[in-house]
């Protein structure tokens, strides 16, 4: 549980940085790390479907964002800064590598699922009545294509619209002509 309020801690320290630098580069860097902290919060509740379209839809935002800041905002590292930002950056990735230790440590040991230590989970339903509610020759096909429809559909119309959204804006030519007139 604590790690939770370290990820919040986290993600409010993050997003005060955000809102309060005059850096533009920074600032988006700084929402970027508020998105993997919601990532890796998904992560710890159990939900990997989700912090898998978290991340992807982070990093795309992310280029986005970076992308049409990179040229208004020109900024230029001095010395004293580069210290700082090397500690900074140091002491995030080391953040980021004991959370992710935190993460392997909840995991179950291989060969043991977790569905068999709860009595009502949705995964022994799904085994034990799949084939029979559904007619699905393909259990995994089942439960992504029947139980979990709308689930599915929603996540492949966000990754959808994330790539989608990053290739019209990094696209390198426009489709109209430069020498074509506005009508």
């Amino acid at each position: 549980m604590a790690i939770f309020y370290i990820l919040l801690l986290f993600m409010i320290i993050g997003a005060i940085i955000a809102v309060e630098t005059r850096d533009l580069l920074s600032s988006v860097i700084c929402v970027g790390a508020v998105g993997f902290g919601g990532s890796l919060m998904f992560l710890f509740l159990r939900a990997p479907d989700i912090a898998i379209t978290q991340i992807v839809v982070e990093v795309l935002g992310l280029i986005i964002l970076i992308r049409a800041t990179i040229a208004r905002d020109r900024t230029f590292i001095t010395g004293d800064r580069e210290f700082f930002g090397m500690v900074v950056s140091v002491v995030i990735i080391f953040v980021i590598f004991l959370a992710g230790m935190k993460v392997f440590e909840t995991l179950p040991s291989f060969g043991s699922p977790i569905f068999a230590e709860v009595p009502d989970a949705a995964s022994l339903t799904y085994i034990k009545e799949g084939l029979r509610e559904t007619g699905a020759a393909n259990l995994v096909a089942s439960v992504i294509l029947d139980y979990r429809a709308y689930d599915t559909l929603g996540e492949a119309t966000v990754l959808f619209t994330a790539i989608i959204g990053a290739t019209v804006i990094l696209r390198k030519k426009s489709k109209k002509l430069l020498e074509e007139p506005d009508v």
